[in-house]
C-alpha cells in the first residue's frame, strides 16, 4: 500500500501530471531499461524483451486525476471554478481542496442554488478580490484533498484511488518480474479524464501488438447499485467490454487462462457506461489485441472511492503472470 498511497498523495489534476510522473519515475530507475517522457508527458518505461521475436507488450495506466480550474475571482474573494474531468457535485460539496502551489480553500455550494456546477465556488479566506490575487491566479487548478482510510476486511476509502492504483500496478509489477520475454512498455498516460488523449499518443508511438489498459472499474454489489457480474474481493476485473470498445476475446482468454493456471482471483467485467484507454490502444495505427485489468471499486469520483487489497493484490499477480508469458509463442 505505501506505494499507492504516495502517489495518491501526489496531487495531479489532467495536464498536470508532471510531479507524480516524476515520483513514478524514480520509483522505476534500476527495473527497466529505459524511461522518457514525450511530447504530451505521457512516462514511458520501456523494458526490453529476451525472446528471439519479442511480441510489444503495451500496459497503459493515467496518472491524471479529476479536479476544478479557477474561472473568476469574484470582488468578495470567492473562486469560480470549472469542473476538469467528471465532478460529482453532490460528493465535491463542502471538501477542502489544494491548489499546485499548497493554497487551501473549501467548496461551498450557493445557499439554495443547488447542486450543478455552476451554483458552486471556493472559499480560499481572502476578504476581497485583491487578496485572493495574492494566492491564486486565473487558470490555476485544485483537486480535493487526496486521503486514505483502512476500513474492515482489507477494504480502503478514500481519493483519487482512480486511477493512481493503475499507476501502482505497473510499478509494482516491474519490480516484482522474474522474466521477461516480451518487449513491455509501461505507459503512465495523461489526460484520461477529459478524453483518453495521452494514450492515444503513446500508442500511436509504441504500436503494440498486445495492450491492456488498467484502471477502475464499477461493481454491482455497492448499496442499490445497478446489476453487474463485479464485486469487491472478487479478484481482478478482466474487460470484455464497455462502452468504448469491445475487447479481444482471445486475449480476455488468455488472461483467464492464465489466472486461473495461477489461482489467482479474477472476475469478467462488462462495464455498460464509461471507457478507459483501452480504446486508444486497440485502434492505434493498425490496432493490437486490447483488454484491460480492472480494480472494482465503489462509488468512482466520488471523496471515498473504496477498493479491496485482495483484489489490488490480484491485478498485479496477473499482470506479472502476463509479462512471464512469451506471447511470441501464443
Amino acid at each position: 500500500m505505501e506505494i499507492l498511497k504516495k502517489l495518491m498523495m501526489t496531487q495531479s489534476v489532467s495536464g498536470r501530471e508532471h510531479k507524480v510522473a516524476q515520483v513514478i519515475s524514480g520509483m522505476l530507475e534500476g527495473y527497466v531499461d529505459d524511461i522518457y517522457t514525450d511530447n504530451m508527458g505521457n512516462l514511458i518505461a520501456y523494458k526490453k524483451g529476451t525472446s528471439e521475436n519479442p511480441k510489444k507488450l503495451m500496459f497503459a495506466g493515467h496518472m491524471d486525476e479529476i479536479g476544478f480550474i479557477v474561472t473568476h475571482i469574484e470582488d468578495g474573494g470567492f473562486l469560480r471554478v470549472n469542473a476538469i474531468g467528471g465532478i460529482d457535485w453532490t460528493s465535491a460539496a463542502y471538501s477542502v481542496v489544494k491548489f499546485e502551489n499548497g493554497s487551501l480553500g473549501v467548496i461551498m455550494p450557493e445557499s439554495g442554488g443547488g447542486l450543478s456546477g455552476d451554483k458552486f465556488c471556493i472559499d480560499i479566506g481572502a476578504k476581497d478580490k485583491k487578496a485572493a490575487e495574492k494566492l491564486v491566479n486565473i487558470g490555476d487548478f485544485c483537486s480535493v484533498v487526496p486521503h486514505v482510510e483502512r476500513l474492515a476486511g482489507g477494504y480502503y476509502a478514500g481519493r483519487p484511488f482512480d486511477d493512481k492504483i493503475g499507476c501502482a500496478i505497473m510499478v509494482r509489477a516491474a519490480k516484482e518480474l522474474k522474466s521477461c520475454p516480451n518487449d513491455v512498455y509501461f505507459a503512465f498516460t495523461v489526460q484520461e479524464e477529459v478524453g483518453c488523449r495521452g494514450s492515444k499518443t503513446s500508442a500511436f508511438r509504441i504500436m503494440p501488438d498486445y495492450s491492456v489498459a488498467f484502471d477502475v472499474t464499477g461493481t454491482g454489489d455497492a448499496l442499490k447499485s445497478r446489476p453487474m457480474a463485479v464485486k469487491l474481493g472478487g479478484g481482478a476485473a478482466v474487460k470484455v467490454k464497455d462502452s468504448s470498445v469491445i475487447c479481444d476475446m482471445g486475449f480476455v482468454s488468455l488472461l483467464s487462462n492464465i489466472a486461473k493456471e495461477n489461482k489467482i482471483p479474477y472476475q469478467l467485467e462488462i462495464l455498460e457506461g464509461g471507457g478507459t484507454d483501452t480504446s486508444s490502444m486497440q485502434m492505434a495505427g493498425c490496432g493490437s489485441r486490447a483488454t484491460a485489468i480492472s480494480v472494482p471499486s465503489r462509488y468512482i469520483h466520488s471523496n471515498v472511492e473504496t477498493i479491496s487489497k485482495k483484489d489490488y493484490d490480484a491485478c498485479v499477480s496477473l499482470t506479472v503472470k502476463l509479462i512471464e508469458t512469451d506471447l511470441a509463442k501464443i
